[in-house]
């Protein structure tokens, strides 16, 4: 029998994108608890904490916040005491920490952007980057960060695009049956080179999708058959490479992404000692 859902009500002076991040976090811990999320943005007075909390009162549900003015927190807590809700503030005690260690007074606004700083427009040029060096395109593979290594459908331009998004400059080379990948791939620093591969049923799946989506013949592009021939091949350039190799069948891009940049990071460390 399927649990009950447990209601997560996310409550923010913002869009709450914050707390939301972290309430999927929450939820993959529970992988046999469903989940019921109910998001309550833009809240500015008393009034508006009041009416998110009698939506939640009496039921099962855990109120996660983040709310910038002190007034505001206070009157949460207080209302989620009231009701009896289990709550979670997940600024206030992080600014009074900073506030404490640094001497220095929070802005105490909501919605804050980051400035246009060196790390903003290191993304934006690491996000260009990776659409012009998508899918083998251009010869950016010397000036990489990182060189990703796999066949069609595992996931290379879109963890290119969100490695870019956290900084790092990323191109991607498609392995395809019965063509060499290019001579750069094997003259490049070897640390920043990251292998993906996928299940072969998976991967049929994935292509068999496309192919409908796009009209074309299956056949010719989720041949089961072709799929084993193409990811033995993709193993064998992996070997070449020497590079480390990661699953892509059942885990996020954000996931993967981290993957890439901690084995890219060790890499390195490894070849600066020896």
């Amino acid at each position: 029998m399927a649990a009950d859902p447990v209601e997560l009500h996310v409550v923010s002076d913002s869009t709450g994108e914050t707390a939301v991040r972290l309430v999927h976090a929450l939820e993959a811990q529970f992988p046999d608890q469903p989940f019921d999320e109910i998001r309550h943005p833009r809240v500015e007075t008393v009034e508006d904490l009041r009416r998110a909390v009698s939506r939640a009162r009496g039921r099962r549900t855990v109120v996660v916040y983040t709310l910038v003015e002190p007034e505001l927190r206070d009157a949460m807590r207080m209302l989620c005491r009231r009701a009896r809700l289990h709550y979670c503030d997940l600024l206030g005690q992080p600014i009074e920490a900073v506030r404490r260690v640094s001497g220095m007074p929070a802005r105490m606004t909501p919605g804050s952007r980051h400035p246009l700083d060196s790390a903003y427009f290191r993304r934006i040029e690491a996000i260009e980057f990776a659409v012009k060096y998508d899918d083998g395109v251009g010869s950016g593979l010397h000036e990489a960060d990182i060189v990703l290594v796999g066949v069609s459908r595992t996931s290379k331009t879109p963890l290119s695009m969100y490695l870019g998004y956290l900084g790092h400059k990323t191109a991607n080379v498609p392995i395809v049956k019965g063509i060499e990948p290019p001579r750069e791939l094997f003259e490049i620093e070897p640390a920043k080179v990251v292998g993906l591969t996928i299940d072969a049923s998976r991967l049929s799946e994935i292509r068999q999708a496309r192919a409908r989506n796009m009209g074309a013949s299956k056949r010719a592009y989720a041949e089961l058959v072709q799929i084993y021939d193409e990811l033995d091949e993709a193993a064998a350039i992996h070997r070449r490479l020497g590079c480390p190799v990661i699953e892509v069948s059942d885990i996020s891009i954000e996931e993967t992404a981290h993957r890439i940049i901690r084995l890219v990071d060790q890499r390195r460390a490894e070849a600066a000692v020896a």
